[in-house]
């Protein structure tokens, strides 16, 4: 028995282990960017939700592409959301050398609410 065979039918090359031809796979070269807090986040949710999503990124060389895309997009949204409630609310840099620990306060308060608005809207959908 030949150690490689060719199906023309399919265009994979099969190997021979034991008695078993197996296809000889290899994932695509993939890129490694960096995930973020928010991407981890999105990796959590998928491996114990969207399992199906999960294995199809996974298997397909796409999912690190996919987390590192979807966590810029979650900080970009996170970033313009903190800013924008800041400014409704008229938190600034007078306010902070006023009275810090208010103004520590207020920012936590508007980061927390950003968070969860990034949570529903990104993360776990």
């Amino acid at each position: 028995m030949d150690k490689y065979i060719y199906d023309e039918k399919n265009g994979l090359w099969y190997e021979l282990q034991g008695d078993y031809y197996l296809p000889c796979l290899k994932l695509p070269k993939e890129e490694s960017r960096h995930i973020g807090i928010w991407g981890q986040r999105h990796l959590r949710y998928l491996k114990q939700h969207r399992k199906v999503l999960y294995s199809e990124l996974l298997i397909s060389g796409k999912l690190n592409d996919y987390l590192a895309d979807l966590n810029e997009q979650a900080e970009k949204l996170f970033f313009r959301l903190v800013k924008q409630m800041a400014k409704a609310e008229g938190i600034n840099e007078q306010l902070k050398a006023a009275d810090f620990m208010a103004w520590i306060s207020k920012m936590n308060n508007i980061r927390n609410r950003a968070i969860e608005i990034v949570n529903s809207e990104i993360i776990y959908t």
